[in-house]
């Protein structure tokens, strides 16, 4: 009976171990509080405005050259950390779309926020 239980724990140890190994299919991003300012430098500034503007800083860029221009952006700098600011009329999918970009590039990313 006690070999028995010894496997139980080893295997209840063995999927512990592993459900914190899984990553979920989320991507990760730093969301301060809009009370407080956020720590994180501000490096590259990437605005969408609700017209399906994008700036990168104070340059107007085209959409489909996103990931070129912020490639360009983040070479002059060693912290590559972007902060997004997004108007609440831009869709869900542009957002995601910046977000995927990030994680491909492993940048860190700060969505910016008004504050209250």
């Amino acid at each position: 009976m006690s070999s028995m239980t010894d496997l139980v724990f080893l295997l209840l140890i063995f999927f512990i171990i592993l459900s914190t190994m899984v990553s979920p299919y989320a991507l990760p991003v730093d969301l301060p509080n809009s009370n407080n300012k956020s720590s994180e430098k501000q490096t590259v500034s990437l605005s969408i405005h609700a017209d399906n503007i994008y700036s990168v800083g104070t340059k107007i860029i085209n959409p489909a050259n996103l990931e070129f221009e912020l490639k360009q952006a983040m070479r002059v700098h060693k912290e590559k950390s972007l902060v997004l600011h997004v108007d609440k009329a831009v869709p869900t999918g542009q957002t995601v779309e910046v977000l995927d970009i990030a994680k491909r590039n492993k940048w860190k990313i700060v969505l910016a926020t008004k504050p209250a």
